[in-house]
């Protein structure tokens, strides 16, 4: 056969479809493309600290920093500066013991940085994570019983002062992190019975016991010190489950619904959208964060190009709002 018929095209072969016409360039690409990140749709998670605490950028997780209460404000003038409206707040306090009494001190680290935020940066939208991972001695998420297990319904009465705290400061969402079987139902009647019946609650509706959280547990001092969260957060393997706790948590009164992690967990992404009338935001979590970063900058990878396709599969999965520690840096490469 010949180089000619070799080449000749195939008569079983439809080329009126024709697909590659619409990719022939940057603009036609971007005309016709069908998902985009919104920077308006990012949320920054943010490290405060007490002064006794380290600071600066942590060695695990390149260009993320521990702030100050005196500081991070200026870093919410520089996000909203860029077009990122809502962070997400974790606090890492001077002082810890076995019921986290630090987490609801009306003068804590959180509090704290929610006035700071709100005097400085008013159009900011201030999400406060609920936990107690980060103020217990042994690095649990709630109070523990006598057999050394988190006690689901004591700790709820400590996620609601220290939600009650958060709304005196000023917070705009509350953000339960917990794992507590009950918790938004208790919260949301905490808050409406203290008239903060307006404060909605984005609960982390669905968040697996993942070995992608080990660079936050060095950003948030929050290791535990025996044993591990499996008793609470959810087993990797199971969709169903997923499904189920997201669907108590919206009949709790839940106003968001996060997926956490999201790389590893995008079908459950979409299995969630598909179930909820509430938006559903999915959490970029540190792991998924640090292996990029460290691809990057060892060549492996083309990180920004990376940075790009990850958030944008989030969209295409059906997240509405990413939780993502590379929020700020997205939107300085994607001004407009």
């Amino acid at each position: 056969m010949s180089i000619g018929e070799l080449l000749r095209p195939r008569t079983t072969v439809d080329l009126t479809k024709r697909p590659r016409r619409l990719r022939s360039s940057a603009a036609m690409r971007e005309l016709v493309r069908e998902h985009a990140v919104r920077v308006g749709s990012l949320v920054q998670p943010l490290f405060v600290v007490d002064p006794g605490q380290p600071q600066g950028e942590i060695s695990s997780m390149p260009g993320v920093f521990r702030y100050t209460v005196e500081n991070v404000a200026a870093e919410c003038r520089e996000l909203a500066a860029l077009g990122i409206k809502a962070v997400l707040l974790f606090g890492i306090p001077d002082f810890k013991d076995s019921v986290a009494s630090s987490a609801h001190d009306p003068a804590g680290v959180v509090q704290r940085a929610i006035r700071a935020i709100k005097r400085d940066v008013p159009e900011m939208l201030v999400i406060a994570d609920l936990c107690n991972c980060e103020y217990t001695d042994h690095g649990h998420c709630g109070i523990l019983d006598e057999a050394g297990d988190v006690d689901n319904d004591a700790t709820l009465e400590l996620l609601g002062r220290t939600a009650l705290s958060y709304a005196e400061a000023g917070v705009d969402v509350i953000a339960p992190s917990d794992m507590m079987d009950g918790r938004v139902g208790y919260l949301r009647a905490t808050l409406d019975g203290s008239s903060f019946g307006s404060i909605p609650i984005m609960s982390y509706a669905v968040k697996f016991a993942s070995a992608f959280y080990g660079p936050f547990r060095e950003a948030a001092d929050s290791t535990p010190q025996f044993g591990d969260r499996r008793t609470y957060q959810m087993d990797p393997a199971n969709a169903r489950e997923a499904l189920r706790e997201a669907l108590i948590d919206l009949d709790e009164g839940a106003d968001f619904l996060i997926v956490k992690p999201a790389l590893a967990y995008m079908d459950l992404i979409r299995a969630v959208k598909e179930i909820s009338d509430v938006p559903v935001a999915c959490y970029n979590v540190s792991g998924e964060y640090a292996m990029v970063k460290a691809a990057g900058r060892n060549g492996w990878i083309d990180e920004n190009r990376t940075i790009d396709e990850i958030l944008t599969s989030f969209v295409r999965a059906g997240a509405d709002i990413i939780i993502t520690y590379f929020a700020k840096s997205y939107a300085q490469r994607h001004r407009t």
